[in-house]
C-alpha cells in the first residue's frame, strides 16, 4: 500500500511501531504550535501522531516545495489560517489567483470531512481577516506601488536585466540623483536624469566619479522604454505602499492576511519576484531588532522563488542571503515556495529550518537528478525518501521542522489537514467590494504625480539640478510656488491631505543630502 492510501477501517489504530513512535515524539511540543497533519506510516494515516510546528520557530524561515498540482497552495493556505488565528499577520503572494478564498468560510463536503476524519481534525468552516493587494493596481486589489528612489538601483537592474557594468552605472545615476535632491518617483524621472547626464551640460557632473558612457546610457534608456511599453509604468509612483500595513491585526486579535494578487502579471515573473524582494528589503531595514519572541511579527510567503534567483549576480545572491539571515531577528519569517530545493541557492537553503516537501516527479533524467539532490537535503531518515517522494499523493508531504530547542525534528511523511477557509477564489464583485471598503483604499487607490526630477529638469534646463535643488522642499511637495512665508505648516498639510502619510515617507529624506541605502540599494526611510 502506498503512502497515499488510508486504511479507512474505522477501527482504533494499533500501537505505533517503535520507529514511528520515535518520529511522533519529535513533534510533541509543549508550547503553542501549528497543526500540519498526521503521520503516515506503512500506508496508514495515524491521527494519534500529529505533526506540528512550534509557533516561535516560524521566524526561522522555511521551504514549501513540490511538483505542480501536489498541493503547495493549499499548504500555504493551511499555514496562513493558523498563523492568523494565533494573531500573526501573514503575507501571501497569490500567483494563480485562488488564495482570495481565505477571507470566506470553506464549503463542507465529503472530501473535506473525509480528510479531516483521517487526520483527526475538528473541521469548522472559517473565514479570516484579509486585505487584497495588486501590483500597480493591475487587478482587483489595493494598488501596491514603489518609487524608483526607494526601489533602488540593484533591484531595478535585476528587473531591467542589466549586466554588471550597466548595473554599476545605474548605481552611479542613483547616487547623483540622491545627492542633488532629484527625487526619482517614476520611470520618466529616471529617464530625465539619464538624459541630462549624457547631455552637453550634464556630462561633466559625473566626470570625477567615472562618468556615464553614451552606450551604457543608451542601453538603460532602451530598457526603460521597453519596460514601460509592457505597461510597467504603473508599478512605480506614489502613493508608495507602506510595508508597515502588512503588520496589522484585526479587532478580534487575529492577524490580517495580506493577499497580493499576481495573475495579471503572470507573464512578467521577473517583475513580481523582484517586487516581492523589495517588500522584504523594506521590512528588513525598517523593523527594529527583537530577537527570539513567542511568535513572529509577520510570516512572508515568497511564491515562485526560483525566479528571483535565476541569472542573479553573486552580489545579488549575497544580499538575499544576508537579508534572510538577519531578518529573523526582527521577527519576520520567510517561506520560499518553489518546485525543488535545488531552485534555491545552498547559502539561502541553509537558512530555511522548516521544510514541507510535496511529491516530486521523476520522468526524465533531469527529474531523477533533482530527486536525488532533494533527498540529500534532508536529515537521515528511516524512510526510503526517493520512493516516498515519488509516491506521495496530493495534500501529502515530507515534513521536518525545528523543535522548540532549535534542533531538526525527525523526517515525517504527513497527510496534511484541510484548510477551513474557501479553497478557491471569491467572486470578483465580492472582491471589489472588499477593496472599496478597505481602510487602505483612501490612502492608496488614487495615483499621485507630484513634482520630482522630471519636472525640475524641465523647468530649469539652463541651470540644471543646482537650480532645482535651490527650489527646496516646497517644490518637492508639488504645492506650487508661493513665497516661503506662505508655506503651509505640517499640521495644515496633514489636515488638507488624506494621503499625506504615504507621501511624507517619500519626501522624508531631505533634499540635497544623500539617501542612505540598504543591502539592496533600497532607500532607507523613517516612519
Amino acid at each position: 500500500m502506498s503512502a497515499g492510501e488510508a486504511a479507512g477501517t474505522g477501527d482504533p489504530p494499533p500501537p505505533l511501531p517503535p520507529a514511528a513512535a520515535a518520529i511522533a515524539s519529535g513533534y510533541a511540543f509543549a508550547g503553542q504550535a501549528l497543526d500540519l497533519g498526521a503521520l503516515l506510516w506503512d500506508g496508514r494515516c495515524r491521527p494519534d501522531a500529529p505533526i506540528r510546528i512550534p509557533l516561535p520557530v516560524l521566524n526561522r524561515h522555511g521551504l514549501v516545495a513540490g511538483a505542480t498540482g501536489t498541493g503547495k497552495t493549499k499548504t500555504l493556505q493551511l499555514i496562513a489560517e493558523q498563523l492568523s488565528a494565533q494573531g500573526v499577520p501573514v503575507f501571501l503572494a497569490d500567483v494563480k489567483g485562488d488564495l482570495s478564498g481565505i477571507a470566506r468560510p470553506g464549503r463542507r463536503d465529503e472530501r473535506v470531512l473525509g480528510r479531516a476524519g483521517e487526520v483527526g481534525q475538528v473541521w469548522a468552516a472559517t473565514g479570516f481577516p484579509a486585505e487584497f493587494l495588486a501590483l500597480g493596481g493591475l487587478g482587483h486589489g489595493i494598488p501596491v506601488r514603489a518609487t524608483i528612489t526607494s526601489f533602488g538601483p540593484v533591484l531595478l537592474a535585476k528587473v531591467l536585466q542589466l549586466n554588471q557594468t550597466q548595473e554599476q552605472s545605474l548605481g552611479l545615476i542613483f547616487h547623483y540623483a540622491d545627492t542633488k535632491g532629484l527625487e526619482l518617483i517614476d520611470l520618466k524621472d529616471l529617464r530625465a536624469v539619464v538624459a541630462f547626464l549624457t547631455s552637453d551640460e550634464g556630462r561633466a557632473e559625473l566626470k570625477d566619479i567615472g562618468g556615464l558612457s553614451t552606450a551604457t546610457a543608451g542601453v538603460i534608456l532602451r530598457s526603460l522604454t521597453a519596460f514601460e511599453a509592457q505597461d510597467m509604468a504603473d508599478f512605480f509612483g506614489e502613493p508608495e505602499f507602506d510595508t508597515a500595513d502588512l503588520l496589522r491585526t484585526a479587532p478580534d486579535g487575529r492577524g490580517v492576511v495580506s493577499v497580493l494578487e499576481l495573475p495579471a502579471v503572470q507573464d512578467k515573473p521577473l517583475l513580481f519576484s523582484t517586487f516581492l524582494m523589495w517588500l522584504l528589503a523594506d521590512l528588513f531595514h525598517d523593523l527594529p531588532e527583537i530577537g527570539d519572541a513567542d511568535k513572529p511579527k509577520l510570516v512572508f510567503f515568497f511564491d515562485e522563488a526560483h525566479l528571483l534567483f535565476n541569472d542573479a549576480s553573486k552580489a545579488f545572491l549575497e544580499s538575499i542571503t544576508q537579508t534572510v539571515r538577519l531578518i529573523r531577528s526582527k521577527g519576520v519569517g520567510v517561506f520560499f515556495v518553489t518546485q525543488t530545493p535545488k531552485d534555491v541557492p545552498s547559502d539561502v537553503l541553509a537558512q530555511l529550518g522548516n521544510r514541507v516537501q510535496h511529491a516530486l516527479r521523476a520522468f526524465t533524467p533531469e527529474d531523477q537528478k533533482a530527486l536525488r539532490a532533494t533527498v540529500r537535503t534532508f536529515p537521515n531518515s528511516s524512510y526510503d525518501l526517493e520512493e516516498l517522494l515519488t509516491g506521495l499523493g496530493t495534500g501529502e508531504a515530507v515534513v521536518t521542522v525545528l523543535s522548540e530547542r532549535g534542533a531538526p525534528t525527525p523526517v515525517a511523511a504527513t497527510r496534511l489537514r484541510a484548510p477551513e477557509s474557501l479553497m478557491g477564489p471569491v467572486d470578483a464583485a465580492e472582491l471589489d467590494e472588499a477593496v472599496r471598503t478597505s481602510a487602505l483604499h483612501g490612502r492608496y487607490a488614487q495615483a499621485v504625480d507630484r513634482e520630482s526630477a522630471y519636472e525640475k529638469l524641465r523647468r530649469t534646463p539652463a541651470a540644471g539640478p543646482k537650480a532645482a535643488t535651490r527650489a527646496g522642499p516646497k517644490a518637492a511637495t508639488g504645492a506650487g510656488k508661493p513665497s516661503p512665508d506662505e508655506e503651509p505648516s505640517l499640521v495644515e498639510q496633514v489636515v488638507s491631505s488624506g494621503m499625506f502619510r504615504s507621501l511624507a515617507r517619500s519626501v522624508g529624506t531631505q533634499l540635497g543630502r544623500e539617501i542612505t541605502r540598504s543591502l539592496f540599494g533600497t532607500a532607507r526611510r523613517r516612519r
